[in-house]
Formats: C-alpha cells, structure tokens, sequence
C-alpha cells in the first residue's frame, strides 16, 4: 500500500473527556478511505486531526504523529496555513462566502497569490467549477451571489473552492447528509471522478454509501478503530464481531 497519511499512537481529549484513544492507521494515497461507524464514536474528531482543525475547538488536546508524505504536521515549525491549504475539508454543510460565485473560488488562489494575473484567474475558476461539475449551470451567472444557488450547488461550489487552491488530500465530513438524493449522487460521482488525483477521506454514517465509495474501510466505535482494511475485505468478511454486528445493523 502506498501510504499517504500515517497516524501513530493518536489520542484526543475534549477537556478531560477522552475523544480518540491510541489510533494506529495508514490512509492509502489516490484511493476513497471511508471512516464508518456509530453517531458519536469519534469519527469526525479523527478527520480533523488530519488538517489540524480539531486545535480550533478550546479545549481539545492532542498527543501523537500525524505524518502526511512522512512528515508529522504536528512539529512546532510546521506552517498551520499551509497544512490546511494541502488538506481541504468539504464540511456537511456548504459555506459558500458572502460573495459571487467567480470570487468563492477565486478566494484561495487570491490569498495565496497563485496566479499571475486576471487571465490565469478566470482560466482556473473555469477549470475548477467543471472539475466539481457545476460550470455548465453557473458559467452565465458567475457573478451574481454564490447563496443562491441551491444548496446542492452550493457543495459543488464548495469543493470547487477547496480544489482550486491545489490540495493533495480531500477531508469530507459526511459530505451529502444535508443534499437531496440527486445532490448527492453528482458530489459522490465527482468523488469517485476525482480519486485518481487526490487522496480523499470521507466520513459517513451510512453504509450503502460506504460501499458505494470506498477502496480501503476504517471502522470506529468508542472512541477506537476496531478494523481498519480494503474496503472488500471488511464488507464481506470482517475480523472483528464488533464490525460484523454494526455491518448487519445490530447497534
């Protein structure tokens, strides 16, 4: 396997309360890694510790690696920002900026000075609202607000912002659980497009869409990875009685 992030002995508190409980795992690069398992067993907390967003909630501590391309992000001379520019998040909800939707996207590039000119802006606007499949239904209103468009749209338009300022790893926290059926499908077929150039990792509390999505499987509960796999391997014959029970609906 070609390990794109490595954790290594990870716990995390919120206060006193422990949140993750010595985690050892390996996220496999341009594959679909989906972390399942129970409302409240942690899974959200441990994506955020991929992107160091978990230090923005007071109170929480973490000790352990992190190590993304073998470097850990969690070393005292590791630039925060630019952890968080090559790890993007797709939250549940989109947050579309109060803005039109050309400068959505044109955001990130612009704080990070990625473009030489307004030439190379509109180009890679263009470019990155087609790789989230929404250019052909915004390209005649780019500049009108990015709220109004429907909140399907508006997920698209959230990973068109995440991916235009160049990440190597895609973070979804249960990406679709506020979309329609139909808004779903077009943000888990862009997934599934996409993998081959990034690394993505996707929290979802429902198991049809796990094995819809994913190539390799972490499954959580209390706090701990109970399995982790190829995605075909935990689906059809789990290792452990915990994962088979929460496989067949059990708790």
């Amino acid at each position: 396997m070609n390990t794109h992030i490595q954790v290594n002995n990870l716990n995390a508190w919120y206060g006193k309360q422990p949140a993750l409980k010595e985690i050892n795992i390996e996220i496999p690069k341009n594959q679909i890694t989906v972390i399942m398992g129970p409302s409240g067993c942690g899974k959200t907390t441990l994506l955020k510790t991929f992107n160091r967003f978990l230090e923005l909630n007071d109170g929480a501590k973490i000790t352990g690696e992190v190590l993304v391309n073998g470097q850990d992000i969690y070393q005292p001379d590791v630039d925060v920002t630019e952890v968080r520019k090559r790890i993007g998040l797709l939250a549940q909800r989109p947050y579309p900026l109060p803005m039109s939707i050309y400068d959505n996207v044109a955001y990130g590039m612009n704080i990070h000075r990625m473009k030489k000119d307004r030439l190379g802006y509109k180009a890679s606007v263009k470019h990155y609202l087609e790789l989230a499949g929404l250019w052909d239904e915004v390209q005649k209103r780019l500049h009108e607000p990015a709220t109004g468009l429907s909140i399907g749209q508006q997920q698209r338009l959230c990973l068109a912002r995440g991916l235009a300022v160049e990440p190597e790893v895609i973070l979804g926290d249960e990406p679709t659980s506020a979309l329609d059926p139909i808004s779903s499908q077009h943000i888990e077929k862009k997934l599934l497009e996409l993998k081959s150039q990034y690394t993505t990792v996707i929290v979802t509390h429902t198991l049809r869409q796990a094995k819809r999505l994913a190539d390799h499987v972490i499954f959580m509960y209390m706090g701990e990875v109970v399995e982790a796999g190829p995605a075909r391997n935990v689906f059809t014959n789990p290792q452990q009685e915990r994962t088979r029970q929460y496989l067949e609906g059990l708790f």
